[in-house]
This record gives structure tokens, C-alpha cells and sequence, in this order.
């Protein structure tokens, strides 16, 4: 993967590549557990900070 995006992106040093949990991981845990809208899903790195995305629920194109 790593190898493809460099394809892509010129990675330097102290870039993050952030791939998170694969589909379906929710689906399997007991209980089972999903995002929903109003979540918010945070990222930290020690001695950088935190990123914090809110979950909103996707609309469709009608």
C-alpha cells in the first residue's frame, strides 16, 4: 500500500498514512458496534495533538 501512494503522493519524513479499520469490523464484535451521525472519531499523536473529524451521516442524491 505504502508502495502505491507514493506513486500518488511524494511522502517525506514525519508524513502519516492513515488507513483506518476495515469494512465490516463493527459488524463482528459483540456487541456489534457502528459510527452514527453525531460521533466524533478522533486521532492522536503524542507531543503533536489530536485530530477530532465529527460522523455525519451521508445524504443521497435523490
Amino acid at each position: 500500500m505504502v508502495e502505491y501512494i507514493t506513486t500518488i503522493i511524494d511522502l517525506q519524513p514525519g508524513d502519516m498514512i492513515a488507513t483506518g479499520t476495515p469494512e465490516g469490523v463493527g459488524l463482528h464484535r459483540k456487541p456489534q458496534l457502528f459510527m452514527k451521525d453525531g460521533d466524533t472519531l478522533e486521532i492522536e499523536i503524542s507531543g503533536i495533538g489530536v485530530l477530532r473529524n465529527p460522523v455525519v451521516n451521508e445524504k443521497r442524491p435523490s
